[in-house]
């Protein structure tokens, strides 16, 4: 059954609303839409958690993809139908974004998050199952790229993420499903640690989305 209100969110006895319905679209409220953010990630992650002012042109780009503005995302470069790499360093707060933003839009599918270290050790006890796992037609988002170790299982080295990268990206070719990431890594080290074919997926499957390499560390 559809939401007939998917603007307004209802945590515990609380009512957010993320902006208001004209005939059947939203016309979201980027400042509404914070508010939210802010109380959600609270009840996820703790007392804590808190929006930070630095990081609001990140959290408006994520916003407009999230709610698929497409004329907006455009004048970003950002492409609706692609999935999001959300890259900076360590303690940006990446992971608890990505974990976050999926609730912004409860009308729509979800995405699984899976840190990639645990998918290498599903794939060193279980094989090439894993691989084959990751690249059905789920939703995924493979958090902390690149720093996973090398698979190897019965003897045998795979780089277990670069195989589920090239299944996800034929997934992507013929049914349009979307792949989230998020990465310490810039562009350089993820095609060292992919190759080049990779890499080259890679640009066609996600948009990039980089926290400034300056960005402090929030768990600090």
């Amino acid at each position: 059954m559809s939401n007939p209100k998917p603007h307004i969110i209802i945590e515990g006895a609380v009512q957010y609303s993320l902006g208001t319905m004209q005939g059947n679209q939203i016309l979201y409220d980027f400042d509404k839409m914070l508010v939210y953010l802010d109380a959600k990630g609270k009840l996820l992650f703790g007392k804590k958690f808190k929006i930070y002012k630095e990081d609001r042109d990140i959290l408006y780009k994520l916003c407009l993809y999230f709610i698929q503005d497409r004329i907006a995302c455009k004048e970003f470069g950002i492409d609706i139908d692609k999935g999001i790499l959300l890259s900076g360093p360590v303690g940006c707060g990446k992971t608890s974004l990505i974990r976050l933003f999926k609730y912004l839009v409860p009308h729509r599918k979800p995405y699984e998050v899976i840190p990639t270290r645990n998918i290498v050790f599903g794939f060193n006890h279980l094989g090439y199952k894993i691989i084959e796992d990751y690249g059905n037609g789920q939703f995924f988002c493979f958090d902390d790229l690149g720093v996973e170790p090398m698979g190897r299982h019965y003897g045998k080295d795979c780089n277990v993420m670069g195989e589920i990268l090239l299944s996800r990206y034929d997934l992507f070719l013929e049914r349009k499903i979307k792949t989230h990431a998020t990465t310490n890594l810039n562009a350089a080290e993820l095609e060292e640690r992919y190759g080049n074919r990779v890499r080259s997926r890679m640009r066609q499957l996600f948009n990039l989305v980089a926290f400034d390499r300056g960005s402090k560390d929030k768990r600090k």
